[in-house]
């Protein structure tokens, strides 16, 4: 009798504690279920280097080649010796002669220095203000041409090169302009930086988007493609897919739009549609003149895979009702 009462006195807890693990197991397995996600981007943070015209005046055709260099470190990177032969050879204060025209020299490097001549790239520097910036949107999962949209943008655009990453930005911005009707939640943030501490905050705009996929199954990154959609639901079928979509009512998609760009680029913040219109405008409208990085990522990407309202909640605290 003792050995039956500790049985019964032990079997309630084992079994309350089985069905609480069964509980909240299931529910872990949902909570972890596959988010694919897609990415398109590519840039560089890169500061240009500076060069410097040369000023030319009557038949005098020197350079500063690697730049002006004091007479004490030689003549073989700066002014070229035949033009000292003048001063030298003369007689009658050469030296002294000499040094007026370094000091003049100095002066005219200096002075264009300070006016910007010569720079490139948009004329830009290592100090230079640059904006880093997203548009965050979330679109009721009827927007389906969205995601094939995004996925062919994906498989063929030119991410190498500044016009390219100009194009795949305008592209991206249409595709998500073009289902306003499916708009249903919105965000932005813009900040400015030095041009080195921007792209520390470009990674950790994307970072933070990225890590809320558990496989990024499309990518195009600075022309590199992978593709690992079609084996990333462990070979589901398409009517199965296709039952998993009908069968979840809450289902979105949200798309990720980051920028690192030179000058201002002041977003509004979201609380309407017209406030999502203009980001998207405002941000797809980038040249490729002051595009230095740029970043489109979106979730769900594979067939078959789900974004419910509590990944929404979960994931995309920020987001606001369009």
């Amino acid at each position: 009798m003792k050995m039956i009462f500790n049985r019964k006195f032990w079997l309630k807890p084992v079994l309350a504690l089985l069905l609480v693990s069964v509980l909240v197991f299931g529910n872990a397995g949902d909570a972890m279920a596959a988010r694919t996600g897609g990415r398109i981007g590519g840039g560089s943070f890169r500061a240009p280097s500076r060069s410097y015209s040369t000023p030319r005046s009557g038949g005098y055709r020197g350079g500063y080649g690697g730049g002006y260099r004091s007479p004490g470190y030689g003549y073989g990177g700066g002014f070229g010796f035949p033009f000292l032969l003048p001063f030298i050879g003369g007689g009658g204060g050469g030296l002294f002669s000499i040094l007026i025209f370094f000091a003049i020299a100095s002066f005219i490097v200096r002075s264009f220095q300070s006016a910007g001549v010569g720079t490139q790239e948009g004329g830009y520097g290592s100090s230079s203000k640059v904006s880093v910036a997203e548009v965050k949107l979330g679109l009721l999962v009827n927007a389906r041409e969205l995601q094939p949209e995004l996925n062919r943008l994906a498989l063929t655009a030119d991410t190498s090169t500044a016009t390219g990453r100009a194009t795949v930005l305008q592209e991206a911005t249409l595709a998500l302009l073009r289902h306003p009707e499916y708009w249903v939640y919105g965000a932005t943030n813009s900040e400015k930086a030095s041009l080195e501490a921007a792209e520390a905050k470009f990674n950790q705009f994307s970072l933070t988007e990225r890590s809320k996929f558990t496989d990024e199954t499309l990518s195009n990154v600075n022309n590199v493609i992978e593709d690992d959609s079609q084996k990333a639901l462990g070979g589901e079928t398409k009517e199965g897919a296709l039952q998993l979509r009908e069968g979840d009512s809450g289902e979105y998609i949200v798309a990720t739009v980051i920028v690192g760009a030179t000058g201002n680029l002041d977003l509004p913040k979201i609380n309407g549609t017209d406030d999502m219109r203009q980001a998207l405008q405002q941000i797809g409208s980038l040249g490729s003149d002051r595009l230095l990085a740029v970043e489109i990522l979106w979730t769900p990407q594979a067939d078959g895979d789900t974004l419910t309202s509590e990944d929404i909640l979960a994931y995309y605290p920020n987001l606001k009702l369009v």
